[in-house]
């Protein structure tokens, strides 16, 4: 009777394994493939052979990337160079993606920057603000941008205890004058190890928060995600290049964001008080990554990777696609969703990011290379 009690005990928990597998699996979207979707006027960006995971255009055409991302599980065409930092100017009528030097003091052979932000302030001072992993700890670096020299003044690290461990998490940074979005900061629940974190997305757990951060106050602003991976804050009169016109389109006052293994995007409402209101969510056949907004249109671009797996299980015979989507409308009843690029992996491998300006594009990916395009 015991034995038969064993067996049937086990018989059942392989039966609940199998569909938390089937489950995952969908989530990763292991079995699907892209047909490819070409743009005329590509080619690879020199300089990036490992990855481009977030890239930030400014309004006036300075293009800064986040290269080299060393992350759990994932492939690495550079495993012992550390990452760094590169700027393109797409004014340029041949635009090269320059290395930017970084001060001496700030200890770049543990740099392993994540998502990037920029911010320019009254004087048209621009700073970068960089998540950076270290080891199983997050801290966010900001530096100055000094032009004339094209490098990089190394200003501060943000450490606080919400910023221990976990990875890929999400917050809106506020430096007590303006807003900006941080790519990745950890909600209060957010306490483990990578363990645990492989753990929750196989069983499906939603643990994953967007963070507020100032130096006054530290709040959850929503929760609830599997991965709130991409964000992205609607520019605001102070950083539009129409910065005087009264009227801006409604879709700029909204921040947005990805939650990849569920394959959607979130609209919110932002609030004086940062507080955030729940608007839309937007389900997409794909996993989404990093987020941004093209400030002529309001329009979302997307990187994103259609078969995921591929992504933690890295074959160089069967590569991760690419996927960049453009979504117009996404407040109305029927957004309208394009795919403006997809590749096989045999030009791009695992699109992290998307961002365009003034007619030309910038594709990122993980570890991979980064593409520019003329549209």
């Amino acid at each position: 009777m015991g034995r038969l009690l064993s067996l049937s005990l086990l018989g059942i928990t392989l039966a609940l394994l199998g569909e938390k597998f089937l489950v995952l699996r969908n989530r990763l979207k292991a079995s699907r493939e892209v047909e490819s979707i070409d743009l005329l006027n590509c080619h690879l960006i020199k300089g990036i052979e490992a990855g481009s995971e977030d890239i930030d255009i400014l309004p006036n055409g300075l293009a800064f990337f986040s290269v080299g991302l060393k992350f759990p599980g994932l492939h690495s065409f550079e495993s012992e160079r550390s990452g760094g930092l590169l700027m393109m100017d797409l004014n340029e009528a041949t635009p090269r993606a320059l290395e930017l030097r970084i001060s001496r003091g700030f200890n770049l052979a543990s740099f392993n920057p994540h998502g990037i932000s920029t911010f320019i302030d009254d004087d048209d001072t621009i700073y970068l603000f960089v998540v950076n992993h270290l080891e199983l700890k997050i801290t966010v670096e900001i530096f100055k941008y000094e032009e004339e020299q094209n490098s990089l003044l190394h200003i501060k690290t943000i450490r606080h205890e919400l910023l221990p461990r976990k990875l890929s998490p999400e917050a809106v940074y506020d430096d007590g004058s303006s807003t900006i979005h941080l790519p990745a900061m950890p909600a209060p629940s957010q306490r483990v190890g990578f363990v645990s974190q492989y753990l929750e997305t196989y069983f499906n757990l939603h643990w994953a928060n967007v963070v507020y951060y100032s130096p006054d106050e530290v709040k959850v602003v929503a929760e609830g995600f599997d991965t709130a991976n991409g964000i992205s804050i609607s520019p605001d009169k102070k950083y539009d290049p129409c910065r005087n016109m009264l009227n801006f389109p409604q879709s700029w006052w909204f921040i947005y964001v990805a939650d990849m293994l569920a394959h959607e995007i979130h609209v919110f409402e932002k609030h004086a008080n940062m507080n955030l209101t729940q608007l839309k969510v937007l389900k997409l056949d794909t996993l989404v990554d990093n987020l941004s907004i093209d400030p002529s249109s309001g329009d979302i671009w997307v990187g994103c990777h259609p078969n995921g797996q591929k992504l933690f299980v890295y074959d160089p015979n069967n590569p991760p696609s690419s996927e960049v989507l453009r979504i117009q409308n996404i407040l109305t009843e029927t957004p309208t969703v394009t795919t403006v690029y997809a590749n096989n992996g045999s030009v791009l491998q695992g699109s992290s990011v998307a961002s365009v300006h003034a007619g030309k594009l910038l594709i990122g990916t993980l570890y991979h290379r980064a593409l520019y395009c003329e549209l």
